[in-house]
């Protein structure tokens, strides 16, 4: 699937992607993160600094191709790292990008993105609503697995008020980071919510694209049905050059992690992140995620503690 288009109000990030120092302890591997782009003094430290990331070969191909077509721009977004340095300790650009989500909002009112991906896509787009009205929900929900367990997708059946608990966190905390189990480390992923649909992007990808940075992954979440059947329907698109499926999944199923849980001290790093971002650790993400044992499958070699 072609690459999307970037979310309309822009990507949610604050003071608590600042410091790269953060993820070394376990040897963690993640892209260099403050405002963004990482600290740096000059473009040529920044762009040595990108290129030492484990994840900058899959971003190489647009990388130089900003720096060919766009020099301006892309020097531009290197001297950031200097003028970023020199703000003080806890800084953040929270508000500032949640006023901008907010002017831009309105920007979702086309169709389709510039790359490929579906915007205000519809239930009625994949099955006849007045239809399957007839059925009782769990015959909803089979056919609803029958159909995409043949596709190279995620897909899930959520119950209503599992839903209503996700998208009340969601309004208040729109945003979230998420990290992806790799065999060196951890991808991180920034999740932001817009209305019912969830996009993801790769945190390297917005700091070198910054706002305009394409979704790489989105959630949609269909509660149409979620008064009379008790339930809501989800499905995704993804960029496959990015992405394949079980590494989507275990995206999603961080969503219910962290948004539905019961636990408070799991949805605490949640709050933290939108609202007290200076105090938000990465490494309480990757506990989470480790105790969860979500992603074990995407660490080929790792002893399951499960026997």
């Amino acid at each position: 699937m072609a690459m999307a288009g970037p979310l309309a109000q822009g990507w949610g990030l604050g003071a608590a992607l600042r410091s790269r120092a953060a993820l070394r302890p376990l040897g963690l591997l993640a892209p260099p993160a403050r405002g963004l782009l990482g600290p740096g003094s000059a473009s040529g430290s920044g762009e040595a600094a990108l290129e030492e990331n484990p994840f900058y070969g899959k971003y190489r191909h647009k990388i130089q191709e900003l720096r060919r077509s766009s020099p301006d721009v892309f020097e531009s977004r290197m001297e950031k790292r200097s003028e970023v340095k020199k703000q003080p300790v806890g800084y953040s650009k929270q508000g500032e990008f949640i006023r901008c989500m907010e002017e831009k909002a309105e920007g979702l009112s086309t169709k389709t993105s510039k790359g490929g991906f579906t915007k205000d896509k519809t239930l009625d787009s994949i099955l006849n609503v007045e239809m399957v009205k007839e059925k009782s929900a769990e015959e909803i929900k089979q056919i609803w697995n029958q159909y995409f367990s043949a596709k190279d997708t995620v897909y899930a059946v959520i119950p209503a008020e599992k839903f209503d608990l996700i998208r009340k966190r969601a309004q208040k905390c729109p945003s979230f980071l998420y990290a992806l189990p790799r065999k060196e480390g951890y991808e991180f992923f920034v999740g932001q919510w817009s209305g019912t649909e969830l996009h993801f992007t790769s945190l390297i990808n917005i700091q070198t694209q910054g706002e305009t940075a394409p979704s790489q992954l989105v959630l949609y979440h269909y509660p149409e049905l979620q008064k009379e059947k008790g339930i809501v329907l989800m499905t995704a698109e993804m960029d496959s050059k990015f992405l394949v499926v079980h590494e989507a999944q275990c995206l999603a199923n961080q969503v219910q992690l962290f948004y539905a849980t019961d636990r408070s001290q799991t949805y605490e790093l949640v709050e933290t992140f939108n609202h007290r971002s200076n105090e938000f650790k990465y490494m309480s993400v990757i506990a989470e995620l480790e105790q969860s044992g979500l992603g074990r499958e995407l660490r080929p070699g790792q002893v399951s503690d499960k026997s």
